[in-house]
């Protein structure tokens, strides 16, 4: 088996966990809050987002938010490199 670059794979997951971010943030600012609304409850299965969205969010939180998100998804990615790593037996 081959062993997974996990600095690599965190980095991976980083940058998709900020494309996902970056993809709310087009449907928000295009939907409008209704449309948000919408989109969101059908994803998440008719859970009701309209106390939960906010659609004045100042740029710093935004700015804030996507560096959260790389940091979070990198080291969920990271994790999974490791303990994927860490399951191989090494041959002698």
């Amino acid at each position: 088996m081959h062993r997974l670059n996990v600095k690599k794979l965190g980095f991976a997951f980083g940058l998709t966990g900020t494309i996902i971010y970056l993809g709310c943030m087009i449907v928000m600012a295009t939907a409008g809050r209704e449309g948000t609304i919408i989109f969101f409850n059908s994803l998440l299965h008719g859970l009701d987002t309209t106390n939960v969205i906010r659609m004045d969010v100042p740029l710093l939180e935004v700015l804030m938010g996507i560096v959260q998100t790389f940091i979070l998804w990198w080291l969920i990615g990271a994790s999974i490199g490791a303990f994927y790593n860490a399951q191989i037996k090494i041959k002698k």
